[in-house]
């Protein structure tokens, strides 16, 4: 059984939001003893409160309604702990909700958090919640950082029950591979928890507190990889089970029994994926112990990306349909033909009695007359068609035999139209996006691509309405149809210029909008012969990534005449 590894351990104090400080069981593998600070997070938390440590220094007299910088107006405190406070406010000047940390100038931490919030918002990584602003001024030091009123603490996901699989695939890639970027810039967090990360209502996985957390709180880390990737651990292993993996409570969720050590997932519940399961182990036990029955511990994130990337995707669940419901025959309550039936009875409606008189004798013998005649005129017409139709067509061979003329239209034969070159255009963000790659887009082969930066949305993180490639086809051309092939379904218009351009169009309105569709691979038809010799590939909404993020890749573009 894998020993419990060295690193320090969040947990929380299950009588009150009281934060308590715990020292890890034993010290580190290099010898050195670390401490971390336990506690809720309430501090992380959106909507829940805290209370203030005595003994530290107090955070500035601040009420709702106070405003920093005469722009954030604050609007509700959701931590005052440990000498500093944390808000929601609001944003005057843009409009939009934000979070603010608060201290005063003189506290001990606040040089650490400014340098913490400035590195954090140099990263610039949408996978991370983003530092808008880090300032000193009057006696406080504050910072401004995005708030997500879309999104859910993975802490309220876990209160309902563990993760789908693919949900805790997903969680562990996306986490995994952002603390990996972060730390190839020289960022920890050393404070990832369950309230740290949050889902948004696309599904992206995001982490909030990247430095500036630990910062807060005066945590440090002499192996602050192995530290966050022990989190990660953690945080798939709580993802899985629905247990904290340590033997107190935390987070809501329930520890370990004591006495026993860390077992497995796999060894917690009954069905949690085998893979996921060695993953989280080999996280965890991160000190040189056995981490998994087989493979080797992850010390650090970037080591922990290739391992998930070494297992086989985990697909999400099949949809679910549900059946229709069986087909019932309608019962209609009438009595008699015509006239409802008394309250409370019910009767199949039935057909009116034959006409038995001698009138309606006479006039069943005059229909059936009528409708043998009508079917007698309708054969002879009928045939008199096929026989007109059949001398016309001798007349048709006869003709092609003699004159050697066939007289129905031919339809064109559709073309290759070449590209003799292409460049990417971004008119509505810094006029270029990986130029040096522009040339996969018509090198005949779908193994490569020219592919966009990463967004935060679909829609280029509403920050501009597309980007694309323009195409030059090196002479006016009749253009029938543009094939373009993309990596994941994306949404694409195909804009042409006129006709008498003399040379390649530098703004977006001298395209005219000629098609569009969606898909991985979409043919795109103008409604009219088109001329011309420059296209626009304009891509305006782009497929998720594995890694939480947005981008579009264009693998191969046909253009036919």
């Amino acid at each position: 059984m894998a020993e419990r590894s060295t690193a320090a351990v969040d947990v929380a104090d299950n009588s009150g939001d009281e934060p308590l400080t715990a020292q890890a069981d034993q010290a580190t593998a290099d010898g050195v003893a670390t401490n971390r600070e336990r506690d809720t997070d309430n501090d992380e938390a959106q909507g829940s409160g805290g209370t203030e440590r005595p003994g530290k220094a107090s955070p500035p007299e601040l009420h709702s309604g106070h405003k920093l910088a005469r722009r954030y107006r604050l609007e509700e405190c959701v931590t005052r702990l440990d000498g500093f406070s944390s808000w929601r406010a609001v944003d005057e000047k843009l409009r939009r909700a934000v979070g603010v940390h608060i201290l005063p100038a003189d506290h001990s931490r606040a040089r650490s958090v400014l340098a913490a919030a400035r590195s954090s918002a140099l990263l610039g990584d949408p996978r991370f919640v983003q530092v808008l602003d880090a300032v000193e001024e009057n006696d406080v030091v504050y910072v401004v950082h995005e708030w997500l009123p879309d999104a859910t603490e993975l802490t309220t996901l876990l209160a309902t029950g563990p993760l789908e699989p693919h949900d805790a695939y997903q969680m562990v890639s996306q986490v995994a591979a952002a603390m990996a970027a972060a730390h190839r810039e020289g960022l920890a967090h050393l404070r990832l928890n369950p309230n740290a990360v949050l889902r948004t209502s696309t599904g992206q996985w995001r982490i909030r507190g990247l430095a500036v957390n630990a910062a807060l709180r005066g945590v440090s880390s002499q192996t602050p990889q192995r530290t966050d990737t022990e989190s990660i651990g953690a945080l798939l292993y709580a993802a899985l089970t629905q247990r904290w993996p340590y033997e107190n409570d935390a987070y809501g969720l329930s520890g370990l029994p004591k006495q026993i050590g860390l077992i497995a997932p796999d060894q917690v519940r009954a069905g949690v994926h085998r893979g996921l399961s060695e993953l989280a182990m080999r996280a965890l036990a991160n000190d040189g112990a056995t981490a998994s029955r087989h493979e080797a511990p992850c010390t650090t994130p970037e080591e922990l990306v290739k391992a998930i990337g070494e297992m086989p995707r985990i697909r999400p669940p099949e949809p679910a349909f549900t059946a229709p419901p069986e087909y019932q025959r309608t019962t209609y309550q009438q009595g008699t033909y015509g006239r409802p039936a008394p309250a409370g009875v019910t009767q199949p409606l039935t057909a009116p009695p034959p006409l038995q008189s001698r009138t309606g004798r006479a006039l069943k013998w005059a229909v059936s007359a009528l409708l043998i005649a009508a079917l007698g005129l309708g054969s002879w017409q009928l045939a008199d068609a096929l026989m007109d139709q059949g001398n016309q067509s001798d007349d048709n061979n006869q003709t092609q035999t003699t004159d050697g003329n066939d007289k129905s239209p031919v339809k064109p034969i559709s073309r290759p139209v070449g590209i003799v070159g292409a460049r990417d255009f971004d008119p509505f963000g810094d006029g270029s996006e990986k130029p040096s790659d522009i040339s996969k887009t018509y090198d005949d082969s779908t193994a490569t691509y020219w592919q966009t930066d990463y967004y935060q949305g679909a829609a280029f993180g509403n920050l501009k309405p597309g980007l694309g490639v323009v195409l030059d086809l090196g002479k006016v051309q009749e253009v029938g149809t543009v094939t373009v092939t993309f990596v994941g379904s994306t949404s694409v218009d195909l804009r042409t210029a006129s006709a008498d351009t003399a040379s390649e169009p530098t703004s977006f309105d001298s395209f005219t909008k000629v098609a569009s569709g969606t898909g991985s691979t979409v043919t795109l038809k103008p409604g009219r012969t088109v001329k011309t010799r420059y296209l626009l590939v304009w891509l305006t909404k782009l497929p998720m990534t594995e890694e939480g993020t947005y981008r579009g890749r264009v693998a191969d573009i046909k253009v036919t005449s």
